[in-house]
């Protein structure tokens, strides 16, 4: 069966009455997920598992069109709050809540159509998503600025709210930046420099960076004990790092980023089974393989950070992993193996 965790360092070090009391048992756990994956209506996927896509339009070395199009996740239905912030509907006990991640990609998806159309209502769209951003960055025990997501989610283990990720950090930048660009308001920079300091701080000291036995950099969109660099979420806030380097020319951005790129092109052959990409390194006994979802936008984040970086090693692996995906027989041990991870982890 899956086992849940409490993370430590999200409760202080200790786990009080009150963490376990909101342990998510099994039960709720699968209720949740099989009403999200199986039933009919809306839930948090409506907004994630849109088809990935490269946007042909972004140009490297330059701070414009976000890197992946997110058309879908623009024209997202809803549901939204009265001031027109979306909000994602997790079902069960989580419910209706806001996700830091999901605004930004919303925002950057309206940054794209806008810029590329100019229509108004996208415009508006996109700052309210940046305002929401620039609003809702917040100092954590430690002092840094993140952005913290207000539920509990189950995971490796359990995220108790509230809690910040490193992904989240990335993709906010994305957004400030773009907003400062866009507006010259010195406010959005100002909150991005802040938002920035986690990239230049270890997890156990408040941030979201990790270094593995290789000297590695990490950048974790899941701060947990021992860190799990999930892939996806390291890319997208790679990608992070790199427009804050655009915008402001920062020595230490561009060697914190230099050097997850080495990260990344050393790592690949770790992500790689012979049949699929890996979602995680998650410690276990039996490797995580990524969904198909999480499979296509591994090749795409690589194809793009390709161009980003010039790096063939990634349209190499890009190649390789798409070649799985088009193998009947490789896609379905591939499920097959994710089915049987769920059953006896998370």
């Amino acid at each position: 069966m899956a086992q849940f965790t409490l993370n430590k360092f999200q409760t202080g070090g200790h786990m009080p009455n009150q963490v376990f009391r909101r342990r998510r048992s099994f039960l709720d756990y699968y209720r949740r997920i099989f009403s999200a994956y199986l039933g009919r209506a809306q839930s948090q996927l409506t907004f994630w598992h849109e088809v990935p896509e490269v946007n042909p339009r972004f140009t490297p070395n330059s701070l414009g069109e976000y890197y992946m199009t997110f058309s879908s996740k623009a024209d997202y239905p809803g549901p939204f709050d009265a001031a027109g912030i979306p909000m994602l509907n997790y079902r069960g006990r989580i419910g209706k809540q806001y996700n830091p991640i999901a605004i930004a990609q919303y925002g950057l998806g309206n940054y794209n159509i806008y810029t590329h159309t100019g229509d108004p209502s996208r415009r508006k769209k996109f700052l309210l998503a940046a305002d929401w951003l620039l609003s809702m960055l917040t100092p954590n025990s430690s002092g840094l600025a993140v952005w913290m997501h207000n539920f509990d989610w189950e995971y490796r283990d359990l995220l108790c709210a509230p809690w910040y990720s490193g992904l989240a950090q990335g993709q906010g930048i994305s957004v400030l930046v773009r907003a400062h660009q866009f507006t010259g308001n010195p406010t959005y920079l100002n909150a991005a420099r802040k938002a920035f300091e986690c990239f230049t701080t270890e997890t156990t000291q408040g941030g979201v960076i990790s270094h593995d036995k290789r000297g590695n950099i990490w950048f974790e969109e899941y701060i947990v004990f021992p860190p799990t660099h999930i892939l996806n979420g390291f890319i997208w806030a790679l990608w992070g790092v790199y427009d804050y380097f655009l915008v402001t020319r920062s020595n230490e951005a561009e060697k914190i980023f230099n050097a997850a790129v080495r990260t990344l092109s050393n790592s690949l052959g770790d992500y790689d089974v012979g049949f699929w990409s890996l979602y995680e390194q998650p410690g276990t006994k039996l490797s995580m393989v990524a969904s198909p979802f999480y499979h296509s936008l591994h090749i795409v984040q690589l194809r793009i950070t390709e161009r980003l970086t010039g790096e063939r090693t990634f349209g190499m692996f890009a190649d390789r992993w798409q070649s799985y995906e088009q193998n009947r027989v490789k896609r379905m041990r591939a499920l097959i193996h994710k089915a049987v991870f769920k059953l006896l982890y998370y």
